[in-house]
């Protein structure tokens, strides 16, 4: 693609945000290619996890204000075409990993929050950019600032704009694990290795149930575990993991 690299190996669908002269800021041309590698990565079996990640060093540095025909063009049906890719991110049923070794700000901080996991270099930086250039938050981060870390100290990140450092965001509740920067690949690698060979089934399930958890009442989760358990126990997955339990191996999960 013009703008990303994907590499996969074992399960792990790795894509880099590859504009690293703009810190990899996106365009238009990132925003569609992110919205195809999204909707093929549901669509393929053998992918189990989605890393996201950028080149040079940066993470994202938000939309691209330089990409001056973007911006003009059709303004509300190109903020939807941007939400659309935030919301696939959303709905992806596989498991995501945000690897962010530098800056990420504005859409690039939501594009990273927005996934399941997310672990840090300690020289990361994350700010939701959007007032300091006449701009209201998006890419998600209205919903996803709050059910993250409350009401009140999302306002103050939408509203000051600040940046703040790895170990604050991890402080707040916003990066799972801040590691130094010459770990973060092999940690990350790590996690992604261990989820890959994880239940694709079960683990999909959950996501999508915790994801649910803050619009659900206590009756409606209960109800989705039975549910989602009952498809579990019938599963080959089930049975592979209790004949390995059985005779002391790893499990090896084929996701049906």
């Amino acid at each position: 693609m013009e703008t990303l690299l994907v590499e996969r190996d074992c399960g792990v669908v790795t894509v880099t945000l590859n504009r690293p002269e703009k810190k990899n800021a996106a365009n238009g041309q990132m925003w569609d290619d992110l919205l195809a590698v999204l909707a093929e990565v549901a669509e393929t079996d053998s992918d189990r996890v989605l890393v996201i990640t950028g080149a040079g060093g940066a993470f994202c540095s938000g939309a691209d204000l330089s990409d001056t025909s973007a911006l003009t063009r059709n303004g509300l049906a190109r903020m939807r075409h941007i939400g659309s890719v935030a919301l696939a991110l959303h709905r992806l049923a596989k498991l995501t990993i945000a690897k962010v070794g530098g800056v990420a700000a504005g859409a690039g901080a939501n594009l990273a929050f927005g996934c399941d996991l997310i672990v840090a270099s300690d020289q990361a930086r994350f700010s939701e950019i959007f007032s300091r250039r006449g701009l209201s938050v998006d890419f998600g981060g209205s919903w996803l600032l709050p059910r993250l870390i409350g009401l009140h100290k999302a306002k103050e990140l939408a509203f000051f704009a600040d940046v703040i450092s790895a170990s604050e965001a991890e402080r707040l509740g916003l990066v799972n694990r801040v590691v130094p920067p010459d770990q973060l690949d092999a940690f990350v690698d790590d996690w992604a290795a261990k989820l890959a060979g994880g239940p694709p089934m079960a683990l999909s399930m959950t996501k999508t149930m915790l994801n649910n958890s803050l619009m659900v009442s206590m009756d409606q989760a209960l109800e989705d575990e039975a549910r989602s358990q009952t498809v579990n126990f019938a599963s080959k997955d089930f049975g592979e993991a209790v004949t390995a339990f059985i005779e002391k191996r790893d499990p090896s999960f084929e996701g049906r």
